[in-house]
């Protein structure tokens, strides 16, 4: 009897381990996207929860009357949530950059820009869930050391994974990286070198939204649910995320949503769900009482 409570329980911790991984690698997504653009170009983009929920909505409608699978929507979506963030610098940001107020000024602009693209959506959507069509996606499950794991939940972390891979690998190896890390240092002495700053703040907006529209259709999918305010749900949980990570900090945003992931799905199982809050960003904060620059953050340096 003993030995079948402690598989049992084992079975469960190994479970709720996976479950936490999976969506903290949700949260890691959203919250690189946000991050990027408040390390390199000492912004903070709040119209990026706008193009998380859009996202999803267009993700559904590229399977539902696209008739698209989601292998094809997916990168579909990667590049509608570029050409928002163009969009949402070009509009949002770029007129202000001249302005001795131009951090709150864009911090304000962006937030009235995420109302006019929620705005679009109710009119376009109106106020209801949406869901994928069924059958839109395997329902295949695997056995991992007696926890049950879908294909979905492994697609979710495949993707999330590669996307953050390739975008380190962009930041530390290319000659775009090494552009945005000397915009990131200091602009000024950029333009002097001959970066064209400009073309950089663009591209990294761009890369920022493409990250946050992919984990909206992530998001969607293991949730089966797309919602108008899906993006402000996660919004407060990415700042979270990249304020205990270190601000502007690429590996310390992935650390950061996987540990709220772990906490969330931890403290639901062994808890309550009324107290997955108070515990994830309980353990958040304590984190900050500890290290205040964040896990990876440095103190008065920004990182890339």
């Amino acid at each position: 009897m003993a030995g079948a409570r402690f598989h049992d329980e084992t079975r469960t911790a190994v479970q709720q381990l996976l479950n936490g991984i999976f969506i903290g690698s949700i949260y890691a997504l959203f919250a690189i996207g946000f991050t990027l653009v408040f390390g390199i170009l000492d912004r903070l983009n709040l119209a990026h929860p706008a193009v998380f929920a859009a996202s999803a909505f267009v993700g559904i409608e590229l399977v539902e009357r696209g008739g698209l699978s989601l292998w094809a929507a997916l990168p579909i979506v990667f590049v509608f949530g570029a050409v928002v963030g163009l969009l949402i610098e070009r509009l949002a940001f770029r007129p202000l950059k001249g302005r001795a107020d131009a951090h709150f000024a864009g911090l304000i602009s962006s937030i009235a820009l995420a109302g006019m693209v929620i705005a679009l959506l109710q009119w376009r959507y109106g106020p209801d869930t949406r869901r994928f069509p069924a059958g839109a996606f395997p329902e295949t499950r695997f056995e991992v050391a007696g926890a049950q794991v879908t294909l979905v939940q492994v697609v979710i972390l495949a993707v999330s994974l590669a996307l953050m891979v390739g975008l380190t690998y962009m930041v530390t190896r290319t000659r775009l990286g090494r552009g945005m890390r000397a915009v990131a240092e200091n602009p000024t002495a950029a333009r002097v070198l001959g970066v064209n700053v400009d073309r950089i703040t663009a591209v990294t907006f761009a890369i920022s939204s493409a990250l946050g529209a992919v984990a909206g259709v992530l998001f969607a999918i293991n949730v089966n649910t797309a919602q108008l305010g899906m993006g402000s749900a996660i919004e407060l949980k990415g700042l979270a995320v990249i304020i205990v990570g270190g601000m502007g900090s690429l590996p310390g945003a992935l650390i950061g949503g996987l540990l709220l992931g772990l906490a969330e799905v931890f403290a639901v199982q062994y808890v309550g769900s009324s107290w997955r809050d108070v515990i994830a960003f309980g353990l958040l904060f304590l984190i900050l009482l500890l290290r205040p620059q964040g896990l990876l953050g440095a103190r008065k340096v920004r990182e890339v």
